[in-house]
């Protein structure tokens, strides 16, 4: 049985002077997605599409459901990543700044999109806002200001 998980890789990037040049990730379609302040958002499971998530301003927790157990994982503006999120992934996020988070989904087709695919899902069991508190804690105290 292949176990399906998210992988995260940083952005790459090249310096000409002051300006950052980040290499764009490849996609059948890209979204602008904003994830309101105060969020707490539920899941959504894709069947025919693989997320390719990065930050362009804000800070937000994904919340990933693999082996039956949730992983958090802190996306910024200030530590850029992609996170590849496959199909059949469950996947939400969580928002517990007073700012919006927007950021770039470079989607990879697999097929047509299902009716289904940007339905929310109740999470199947309480997600632990302590650890995503605490991961916003952490890369607070880790933020040059």
């Amino acid at each position: 049985m292949t176990l399906r998980t998210i992988q995260i890789r940083p952005l790459s990037s090249v310096k000409a002077g002051m300006t950052e040049f980040y290499t764009p990730q490849s996609s059948d379609e890209t979204m602008l997605v904003q994830i309101p302040p105060c969020t707490i958002e539920e899941m959504f499971v894709h069947r025919f599409q693989t997320d390719q998530l990065f930050v362009v301003r804000g800070t937000f927790v994904l919340v990933t459901l693999e082996n039956r157990r949730y992983q958090y994982t802190l996306m910024s503006d200030c530590q850029p990543k992609v996170v590849t999120i496959p199909v059949g992934v469950l996947h939400g996020a969580i928002n517990l700044s007073d700012e919006p988070c927007l950021l770039v989904n470079a989607v990879l087709r697999h097929g047509p999109p299902h009716e289904r695919d940007y339905r929310p899902v109740k999470p199947p069991f309480p997600y632990n806002l302590g650890v995503a508190e605490a991961l916003l804690k952490e890369f607070r105290c880790s933020v040059k200001v």
